[in-house]
């Protein structure tokens, strides 16, 4: 593992498959009554969180609760940020504190390797989401939920996702989650393809991992997993697409489209969900659909990532053993 998590195309197929397995190891705590590892005792974490997010933030101070570190909450409402303080002078009043890692969440592209590869802070930095550029962890607990629900939970260990095949549906102009799990699956040898209008379509997509389709209905029936996605309006400054009922017609799924799905296939989406439009709520509450899973699967796959990150080389097999027996 390096000592920062950026980007998911800067993990190899061995530590995103690293990260799996601990994740699998992790999930065990949260069967036990003590949801508690020691790991981090002593450490202290800062969740950074220029931008909105309820899942992500509760999700990695969740994990790192459960790891035992010493935690700290900063939004930049009500801080110092709303008045004009950079970036750089934030960070260089964490370093000042003595602080471990950081987890950041910016709304600018290329602020957490900015922060990482800058001199202001000795820390860790984990991307919690920046901009329209990348969420690995997401992406990770997405490939997790996939790898638990395709292959199994304890079939998977040590394994890929090598020829399955995964469908990513939506506003993938604006998606970190999108180009976060192109690059991942792509690196666990899955086979993706994107679905969206074509003005929803990043310039200079042919050269990602992927292939493109304009038509979901011809994707559905050779998918192994369907990845919905929001339409983010705040990132929007056009109209790009006619209305709201077309673009659900064309691009939602609803009861009939999951219905030409294979049987084993699974409904997946980041969240929030927008009920009606990406998704109908009949899909939304089906046992397909992966949703919740995805939340409790991003608390173990958070915890893997700080373990690997912070707690040293010990493997999380003999250390969770261990304490559960202690």
């Amino acid at each position: 593992m390096q000592r920062h998590l950026i980007s998911a195309a800067d993990l190899t197929r061995d530590d995103a498959v690293l990260i799996l397995d601990t994740a699998e190891e992790m999930a065990r705590v949260a069967d036990r009554p003590i949801k508690k590892l020691p790991t981090l005792r002593g450490r202290t974490i800062v969740n950074l969180f220029f931008e909105d997010s309820t899942r992500t933030r509760i999700s990695f101070e969740a994990a790192e609760k459960r790891l035992s570190a010493d935690v700290i909450n900063f939004t930049a409402k009500g801080s110092s940020v709303s008045k004009g303080e950079s970036l750089k002078d934030t960070a260089q009043t964490l370093e000042a504190m003595g602080v471990d890692a950081v987890v950041i969440r910016h709304g600018a592209s290329g602020a957490p390797y900015r922060l990482a590869t800058s001199d202001w802070i000795d820390a860790a930095v984990i991307n919690a989401g920046d901009g329209t550029h990348q969420h690995p962890t997401q992406a990770l607990l997405d490939a997790f939920t996939m790898r638990r629900r395709l292959v199994g939970r304890d079939a998977g260990i040590g394994q890929d996702l090598a020829g399955r095949r995964i469908t990513i549906v939506g506003d993938v102009l604006h998606s970190r989650v999108a180009r976060s799990n192109v690059d991942l699956l792509h690196t666990l040898g899955a086979e993706v393809t994107l679905v969206a209008p074509p003005t929803l379509v990043p310039v200079g997509v042919e050269t990602w991992p992927c292939e493109v389709s304009y038509d979901l209905d011809s994707t559905l029936p050779k998918s192994d997993a369907v990845m919905m996605l929001r339409v983010q309006r705040e990132r929007m400054n056009a109209a790009f697409f006619p209305t709201e009922r077309e673009y659900s017609r064309r691009y939602g799924l609803d009861g009939d489209r999951m219905a030409r799905m294979p049987e084993h296939a699974i409904v997946m989406h980041p969240g929030p969900m927008v009920r009606g439009m990406e998704i109908t709520a009949e899909v939304a509450d089906s046992e397909r659909c992966t949703v919740v899973e995805q939340v409790a699967n991003g608390v173990s796959i958070r915890m893997a990532v700080l373990y690997l990150l912070l707690g040293g080389n010990e493997p999380a097999v003999s250390q969770a053993r261990t304490t559960e027996e202690k």
